[in-house]
């Protein structure tokens, strides 16, 4: 029997964080589906740079992911639904809340664990984990 795991996330500007956070959540499962967020859906951290349609380009193509899809526009758990998976991987500082979700998957019929990954440190003490961290340096180095 087939184990699914899904992984949501913005996926703006990907970064080795972002690559530990994926390995781990594949390592959850035996399939691993990534939702990327759409940016009319992204409103917990300033809008993404790329497209909706890039971000997921560049997710499906990391070794990890089996499949990344978009999210859907008006509700974020419809692919889940959809999806009707195993496990959902959360990264170990995404904003969201772990009761409200298993309320909600509950309330919803999935059975499914909610599980997270562990943090990641730098490598180095120039490695950036951080999207934000990232535009920070582009713009104090180029801007």
């Amino acid at each position: 029997m087939t184990r699914t795991v899904v992984a949501q996330g913005t996926f703006d500007i990907v970064h080795p964080g972002h690559v530990h956070y994926l390995r781990e959540a594949a390592a959850m499962g035996d399939h691993l589906t990534v939702i990327v967020a759409r940016k009319s859906n992204v409103d917990h951290k300033e809008t993404p740079i790329c497209s909706s349609a890039q971000r997921r380009t560049v997710i499906d193509a990391l070794e990890p992911v089996d499949e990344a899809i978009l999210g859907h526009e008006e509700d974020i758990f419809a692919p889940i639904e959809e999806l009707d998976p195993d496990v959902i991987a959360l990264g170990h500082d995404q904003h969201h809340d772990d009761a409200a979700i298993e309320a909600e998957l509950e309330r919803r019929g999935i059975e499914c664990t909610v599980e997270r990954a562990s943090p990641r440190e730098p490598a180095a003490e120039a490695e950036l984990l951080s999207t934000r961290l990232i535009i920070d340096r582009i713009l104090e180095q180029r801007g």
